[in-house]
């Protein structure tokens, strides 16, 4: 079978065929930035970036690589970090300006932190959990069970940076010996073999799981840092299903909220805005495609691979497509304590009817009674939809 040509500008009568260099690969991923929809309009920018076009920083146990604003300059409320550590490998003790949340993609790992009142959380979570670490707290993750793990972790604040982070290692190598032995009321040749840089990755011995790590004398803490988001039973739609996690059922997470989403094939995360926060989604597995509204004539559509990011500015109108034939997985993660969305149905159905109808130049036929029909027997939100609506 000969390999599918890459879409063309065309549409009806109207653009032509690209006769100069191109990338038909590429052209393939994102067919409705060649051939937009007639709908799209106007000048909105990219909302879309790859982290396979993000810089790898290679270290030895693992990788890590971001999508800040720097790499997509409209997400500007949070910033991610996709990060690989194999078994037994750490991401250092370290802590941000910025609070950390997380989402297990795969394997298992185990996360530390301390909180406000000096109290130690351990944890060790696999595919589907999440951990957050409050703005300042000091925290660790080391990969543990065979393979390692691999995971998500996003920032409050797009211009937020991996290599910024504050680490152990960093801070004692710029620290003078002799005041870190008097800190710790050592003879500073006991340190004679601190790093002189920072280790940020690096390989350690796998803990034994089926015991804590943590000291048995240590304070522990009275907070939740982690919870099981997949364990969590999905509200259940005809097209598929939604898992959302805020303050109202992970109260630590104060400042990221976010709704774990799948969708059928040719299902439709239906017509929304989110009036709080922007949502910064993250594609899992699937293909989907997003048409932007803007307002003032202006709207884009976009394609979305795994791997990819995808930013809605606050209060845009959106949907999200399968078009693919299989499941659509993603992330909606949102830089706000609570998830708030508005469906274009609710809407419609909190309105007055006959309005509704002249707005849709419906009214008075049959075409608007069918409308209003279907219109009164929805429940008004219906997150997810299957492909084929029930008339």
């Amino acid at each position: 079978m000969s390999p599918s040509p890459p879409p063309e500008p065309r549409r009806g009568n109207r653009g032509s065929d690209i006769i100069g260099p191109r990338n038909p690969e590429r052209e393939k991923q994102a067919p409705d930035l060649i051939r937009p929809p007639s709908t799209d309009h106007g000048t909105l920018p990219s909302l879309k970036w790859s982290f396979a076009d993000s810089h790898m920083r290679i270290e030895d146990g693992g990788w890590a690589r971001q999508t800040t604003v720097r790499e997509l300059p409209s997400s500007t409320e949070l910033a991610g970090v996709n990060m690989r550590l194999e078994e037994g490998a750490i991401r250092e003790l370290h802590w941000h300006r910025e609070a950390e949340w997380a989402y297990m993609l795969e394997g298992s790992c185990r996360f530390t932190v301390l909180d406000g009142e000096g109290g130690a959380y351990e944890a060790d979570l696999t595919k589907g959990d999440i951990w957050y670490a409050p703005r300042g707290r000091p925290h660790s993750i080391q990969g543990v069970g065979k393979g390692g793990c691999e995971f998500m972790l996003i920032f409050d604040d797009g211009s937020f940076s991996e290599d910024e982070t504050f680490l152990l290692s960093d801070w004692l190598a710029h620290a003078p010996k002799e005041v870190v032995a008097k800190n710790f009321g050592l003879d500073p040749r006991v340190l004679d073999k601190l790093s002189q840089k920072e280790k940020y990755i690096f390989r350690g011995v796998t803990p034994d799981t089926s015991s804590p790590g943590l000291p048995s004398d240590a304070p522990k803490s009275k907070h939740r840092f982690t919870h099981n988001l997949l364990a969590q039973p999905p509200l259940k739609t005809p097209g598929g299903t939604v898992r959302i996690v805020d303050t109202s059922n992970f109260p630590v997470s104060t400042t990221i909220a976010a709704a774990h989403v799948t969708i059928e094939p040719h299902g439709l995360r239906e017509l929304h805005w989110h009036p709080n926060a922007d949502e910064w989604s993250f594609f899992i597995r699937g293909h989907a495609r997003v048409t932007v509204f803007a307002g003032s004539g202006n709207a884009r559509t976009f394609d979305y691979q795994p791997g990819d990011v995808g930013i809605v500015p606050r209060s845009l109108g959106h949907y999200v497509e399968n078009i693919g034939d299989e499941e659509v997985e993603m992330l909606e993660v949102f830089r706000a304590p609570k998830f708030e969305d508005f469906s274009l149905e609710q809407w419609l159905k909190g309105s007055p009817g006959q309005m509704v109808l002249e707005h849709l130049n419906l009214q008075d036929s049959e075409d608007g009674r069918k409308f209003m029909e279907v219109l009164q027997k929805s429940s008004g939100k219906e997150p997810v939809k299957a492909a084929k609506a029930k008339l």
